[in-house]
């Protein structure tokens, strides 16, 4: 799995009600989470996100509660891929279940700032800022998530017959 994409970035303890706030839950639909994905944080956020993008953040993203809605947000507001120091356990496995690509890597996170165009490909473990020329390594994802987060979840890969 690969991906490119312009950073947003973010701090430590970005919790599930920032990245979607509660006043929100009363819908399922993932356009309108995506449309309030960020605002409590990031006024800006839904209006400078592109499909492709990657978010990055310090330790603890996505403490809070256990909420998938979080995760959607994220992943259908155009976030391909997010990277950070540490993720709250309950919102790690969410984002896998969901289909959005996360990833630990607290040296890439210091190495890489808001605006940076960063590669990174989940197969080799590798995780590259074009901006800076600088390279970073981590471990590659095992292959039964990779495919889960290539089939659009868990669910999905179950319906389709590659996880059983």
């Amino acid at each position: 799995m690969k991906f490119t994409g312009k950073v947003i970035q973010y701090g430590d303890n970005v919790d599930t009600d920032v990245i979607i706030p509660a006043r929100y839950l009363n819908t399922s639909d993932k356009k309108e989470l995506a449309s309030h994905c960020m605002e409590d944080i990031d006024k800006d956020f839904v209006n400078k996100v592109q499909k492709g993008d990657i978010m990055v953040a310090g330790y603890n993203f996505g403490c809070g509660s256990s909420r998938e809605h979080a995760p959607i947000a994220i992943k259908e507001s155009g976030i391909s891929l997010v990277i950070a120091r540490s993720f709250a356990r309950i919102f790690y496995r969410n984002s896998i279940n969901i289909g959005l690509a996360i990833i630990e890597c607290p040296e890439a996170v210091d190495g890489i700032k808001d605006g940076d165009i960063v590669e990174a490909d989940l197969d080799q473990g590798v995780i590259y800022n074009r901006t800076s020329g600088k390279s970073f390594t981590t471990q590659p994802f095992p292959a039964f998530i990779q495919k889960i987060i290539e089939n659009g979840g868990l669910v999905e890969s179950i319906k389709n017959g590659s996880i059983k």
